[in-house]
């Protein structure tokens, strides 16, 4: 895709489940900068996942929703995101080649030997080109996400929604892919749910914490230094609010 990232715009957003008492979310709004990493961060319950969920059409017959999500070019936000969830979901009878191409197999589309070919780069990219016949269930965690990361690059699309896909993986590994990643999606925008206060902070280009029930956005300020951040001590005094509100916010 060579067009210029896009940016997203969500006003007064409110996302209330079908049968539930009250909102998980109410006036919300955000702003999402083209082509940077926006991080949200909150407590369990707060609607990270809700909100994710939604802007990817997972959750359109189970809530009620008022607000605007638009698009900085002013076209549907529908169609133009791919998905990267927690777990890697990778099909454990496809090989690693196969799971890669799946979005054209759910699309009905032919996978071509250009198709093949930008597979085949793509896991050349995340260091698993060895590997590309392999079963899912043979490989690490950290090999089965790089996999999902590459499924989700060949999906070619301006939005890439993460919904906490490094959590699972040690901290080493989990460091390592967090970089792979900032540098594989550089050309996207990136909105990243996760728990970690130094991940947010090492990753975001804005960052916001989800408070309240129902849940408001608020934006913290970041280092002037460009993520992937090393952990400084500016990063350290920002995860710091991050707790001090997180903290309040379970009280």
């Amino acid at each position: 895709m060579n067009n210029a990232p896009l940016g997203l715009s969500i006003q007064q957003a409110s996302l209330h489940y079908h049968g539930a008492d009250k909102a998980t979310l109410d006036k919300l709004s955000m702003e999402i900068p083209p082509g940077e990493w926006t991080c949200l961060l909150g407590r369990s319950g707060s609607g990270k996942t809700s909100l994710l969920r939604y802007l990817a059409g997972l959750l359109d017959d189970k809530v009620d929703w008022h607000g605007e999500v638009k698009c900085s070019d002013g076209l549907p936000f529908q169609h133009r995101i791919a998905y990267m969830a927690q777990q890697d979901l990778l099909l454990p009878w496809l090989s690693v080649e196969d799971n890669v191409c799946l979005s054209y197999r759910f699309n009905k589309q032919k996978v071509t030997s250009e198709v093949k070919e930008k597979a085949l780069a793509l896991l050349d990219q995340v260091g698993l080109l060895p590997v590309r016949h392999a079963l899912p269930q043979t490989l690490s965690g950290g090999m089965r996400q790089r996999v999902a990361l590459a499924r989700t690059l060949m999906q070619d699309k301006p939005f890439v929604l993460m919904d906490e896909p490094f959590s699972a993986l040690d901290a080493v590994t989990r460091h390592k892919l967090q970089r792979l990643s900032y540098s594989l999606l550089k050309d996207k925008t990136v909105i990243l749910i996760t728990h970690d206060p130094q991940e947010a902070v090492r990753l975001a280009g804005q960052l916001y914490i989800l408070t309240g029930t129902p849940a408001q956005a608020q934006r913290l300020s970041l280092p002037d230094s460009l993520p992937p951040r090393d952990i400084d001590a500016d990063s350290a005094l920002i995860q710091q609010r991050i707790f001090h509100l997180l903290e309040q916010d379970y009280a």
